[in-house]
């Protein structure tokens, strides 16, 4: 009969002896009463069986948290306005569960990169605390009027914006519409690994953030790893930027357009493309232009597709779609499934229909092919290289404008580059 052991606390470091092999890590809440949670040095979490642990040993005892002080800015660095809105960059681990939780303030930000605070003064605001995958509108809009009352605090230098990275690329396009041409630096950045990682991309992708929000180029940017290794950044535009994998810790990507920059965690920066906004403005002021109309869809076309899918949106009162196509602009034209009449009628009754490039790369050309000239002329307007999502948020942002909802304006201002939103000209060199 094995011998009763004293039950550790979450948080201590032990070690655990199992058939004969000894698990050194920190326990962890563990919601199954029949195994016990450690997580390793590595970083990594397992799971073993109580009933084949023959010992434990309490290495060391959690500390128990201390009494938060406020932490105090120098006075003598540069102000920076840090708005934490969630996602794992803005994430410290509970050494509880395994899991995570969000940061709430300056010291907890500081506890866990102190680096930041050696550039900057941080002030730390926090609007909300969501995973990006549940954001909405009204997440965008509250945060672009925040942002704005920072750009025009003449005691800020830049602005920084932890998010998540599933859906950043949304709230990056957001911004660039609603704050329009910026007066400072405004960097949005991310962590796809989290902080207690060896492998997590926050550091340096904070520190990098620091430099870029302290910079002359006055426009809405991603800042993240630039590659695989810990080198550099790049500075990427806000609304020609996607995310393109799952885990790598590159994984925003410029789409269509060069990087703005690159930036290093000594604090150079290298332009790489010098036709941006820069400081120094002469109103010195910005005028935020928070509007959104969530009655708008992005449909992802697929072959053999039925129409319905259009009318459904008809019966949900939508005024607008962005629908991703195939190839250079097409869509079922012919068949029991054409799209061709659905998509007549509707626009007829006034529905707002934009053609995006499934592909990405590239740009949409309805004068090719016969399926392209047919769509153009029953009334579908073509958006040229921007990105699916980039056009989805434009819609909305333009259809809530109430003098913008016409059938000629609303075409013109979707046609209108607003914010670098579509390139002249592409070529070879931007297939990165």
């Amino acid at each position: 009969m094995k011998k009763p052991f004293k039950k550790p606390e979450p948080g201590d470091k032990i070690s655990v002896k199992i058939n004969n092999k000894e698990e050194t890590g920190t326990l962890l809440e563990s919601h199954d009463p029949g195994v016990l949670l450690l997580k390793l040095e590595s970083g990594y979490n397992i799971g073993l069986k109580r009933e084949e642990v023959s010992e434990i040993k309490v290495l060391k005892k959690r500390k128990k948290q201390e009494k938060k002080e406020e932490l105090k800015m120098s006075g003598k660095k540069p102000i920076i306005d840090f708005y934490l809105t969630g996602g794992t960059i803005s994430s410290k681990l509970d050494p509880e569960t395994g899991g995570v939780k969000w940061l709430i303030d300056a010291k907890e930000l500081f506890g866990l990169y102190p680096e930041l605070f050696d550039v900057v003064d941080v002030r730390v605001k926090s609007p909300f605390m969501k995973a990006s995958e549940n954001m909405d509108s009204k997440d965008w809009i509250r945060l672009a009027k925040l942002v704005g009352k920072s750009l025009n605090d003449e005691n800020v230098k830049g602005v920084i914006v932890s998010h998540g990275t599933d859906f950043l690329h949304y709230t990056s396009a957001a911004l660039s519409f609603m704050l329009g041409k910026v007066n400072k630096p405004v960097v949005l950045t991310y962590s796809q690994r989290s902080s207690d990682r060896g492998s997590s991309d926050s550091r340096l992708n904070l520190i990098c953030s620091a430099y870029a929000a302290l910079s002359d180029i006055a426009e809405v940017m991603l800042v993240g790893h630039a590659s695989m290794n810990d080198d550099f950044c790049f500075m990427l535009q806000g609304n020609k930027v996607r995310k393109m994998h799952t885990s790598r810790r590159d994984t925003f990507r410029p789409i269509n357009c060069k990087p703005i920059a690159k930036v290093f965690p000594d604090g150079k920066i290298e332009m790489i493309n010098n036709d941006v906004n820069k400081r120094g403005r002469s109103d010195g002021k910005i005028k935020v232009d928070a509007v959104f109309d969530n009655r708008v869809a992005l449909i992802k076309f697929y072959p053999g597709q039925s129409p319905d899918i259009l009318n459904y949106y008809k019966k949900k009162a939508c005024r607008g779609l962005v629908i991703e196509m195939s190839g250079l602009g097409h869509v079922l034209s012919e068949g029991k499934n054409n799209w061709l009449p659905v998509l007549k009628k509707l626009i007829k009754k006034g529905m707002f229909v934009y053609a995006a490039p499934q592909t990405l790369y590239g740009r949409l050309d309805p004068y090719v092919y016969s399926p392209g000239r047919k769509l153009q002329e029953i009334g579908v307007n073509f958006l040229g290289d921007i990105l699916p999502e980039c056009a989805l948020v434009k819609l909305g942002w333009v259809l809530g404008h109430p003098s913008w909802r016409g059938s000629v304006s609303t075409k013109l201002k979707m046609l209108e580059n607003v914010n670098g939103e579509f390139n002249e000209r592409l070529g070879s060199e931007f297939l990165i």
